[in-house]
């Protein structure tokens, strides 16, 4: 039985996977799953933003107008006391 392959059309990830392939004495199937652990690891957890923003908008429930509400606490500076 043949083992499974994984096809890349981006000559620049083949390239790139190539190149690192033969730098650091390994094969590219070797490479390819390192670069992937090591992005699925970085990645992990992270919630993507549009879910982010309508789970925080749910939670709290109100819309703040930051502009508003800088406008209201805007203060002019004295400047220095000389």
């Amino acid at each position: 039985m043949a083992a499974p392959q994984l096809s890349v059309r981006s000559s620049k990830a083949r390239d790139l996977a190539h190149r690192l392939a033969r730098r650091e004495n390994r094969s590219i199937a070797e490479v390819v799953e390192r670069a992937l652990e090591a992005y699925e690891i970085r990645e992990a957890g992270r919630e993507p933003a549009p879910s982010f923003y309508s789970r925080l908008s749910a939670q709290s429930g109100t819309d703040i107008d930051l502009e508003a509400v800088l406008r209201e606490n805007r203060r002019p500076h004295r400047g220095i006391e000389l």
